[in-house]
């Protein structure tokens, strides 16, 4: 793809997609229940299908805290961080246009 919008929206276009990342924007680190608790309505599959999807990326890293069992939270690398300015154009523009 040539262009630089439809090689993002690759990434990150799909809804809970760009929901993992609002909630890591409002919660920091997070782990793969938060997000469960979090997203209603999200099948285990598809968390762990998107979650993956932004790590290959680079968007997001899994870090372990818990060696047995091992237990993982994911957090924002540098790259997830500069996305930072397009979630809040998103949520603004969402207030503005948007009815509760």
């Amino acid at each position: 793809m040539d262009c630089p919008v439809a090689r993002t929206l690759d990434i990150i276009g799909e809804r809970w997609s760009v929901l993992i990342l609002r909630d890591l924007f409002l919660n920091g680190a997070s782990r793969f229940q938060d997000f469960e608790n979090s997203l209603s309505g999200i099948s285990p599959n598809t968390l762990s299908a998107r979650l993956k999807r932004l790590e290959e990326s680079g968007v997001i890293e899994r870090r372990f805290y818990e060696e047995h069992p091992p237990r993982a939270e994911y957090v924002l690398t540098a790259k997830g961080r500069e996305l930072g300015p397009v979630m809040k154009a998103l949520r603004a523009w969402g207030a503005r246009h948007t009815r509760k």
